[in-house]
């Protein structure tokens, strides 16, 4: 049986020498997808799984060292920083906010490729688990408990939620399986809209996804609606007891 094609994403701001680095790398085996910014790149990871990330550092809005340090706090995936900066203290910058690797361009794309499959390598057997699908009675699906602190998958592992996760989940929860747009999602984490950066809901989401992983094989029933926002199917909220009167 052959391996499964590692999925790599490109992060570069500069079309031609994105699509450039997309082809190159797909001719080698690899699914690649481009993205050509940060919030490009939190979006692409809430709904899809990424073993590679090759990124740029001179990012428009969110610079490539911020996503590097986001990304390896939060995951495991490989990064290779791929950019015009060549110093040496640039290159220990990089290699110290998580870069796996530091490469400056004009790359070699010999180089590259044999970077990503050296990376690739490290990386087998620690895929994205197969999806599973919830039970269709609901029993034993997934549940918000304890006051909607902890998602409870349905084998029973119980994901301590932060405040941002927790309202999140409980907005969609109450959507009864209609898409919520991100702008009502933002709403329901702040009372400051205008001044939340609309990039953290994605990260909220990608954070939230990691945990997930980390201890159970169930995938979060959480899907992006092109277009329009987020939506959950599956989910319910787990109603507290009423106290009996005295």
């Amino acid at each position: 049986m052959s391996e499964r094609r590692l999925n790599v994403v490109v992060v570069e701001d500069d079309a031609e020498q994105r699509e450039l680095v997309i082809n190159e790398i797909a001719a080698k085996g690899f699914n690649v997808k481009g993205c050509a910014d940060a919030t490009a790149l939190w979006r692409h990871l809430t709904v899809s799984h990424c073993d590679l990330i090759v990124l740029d550092v001179g990012l428009p809005g969110e610079d490539g060292l911020s996503v590097a340090e986001h990304l390896r706090t939060s995951s495991q995936v490989g990064i290779v920083m791929l950019t015009g900066y060549s110093a040496s203290a640039d290159q220990v910058r990089g290699l110290r906010h998580g870069a796996d690797a530091y490469l400056t361009k004009p790359v070699d794309y010999p180089v590259l490729v044999a970077t990503l499959e050296s990376l690739g390598r490290r990386l087998r057997g620690r895929h994205a688990p197969t999806p599973v699908t919830a039970p269709e009675d609901g029993d034993g699906g997934w549940r918000l408990v304890a006051d909607g602190w902890k998602l409870r998958t349905p084998d029973q592992q119980d994901v301590i939620l932060t405040a941002y996760e927790r309202d999140m989940l409980r907005c969609l929860i109450r959507a009864s399986g209609r898409p919520i747009d991100r702008e009502s999602l933002i709403g329901a984490l702040t009372r400051d809209v205008h001044d939340f950066d609309p990039h953290r809901l994605e990260m909220v989401i990608y954070r939230l996804r990691r945990k997930i992983r980390a201890i159970s094989e169930w995938i979060l029933p959480l899907e992006a609606v092109r277009g329009v926002g987020y939506l959950v199917n599956g989910m319910s909220e787990e109603r507290a007891l009423a106290h009996p009167l005295d």
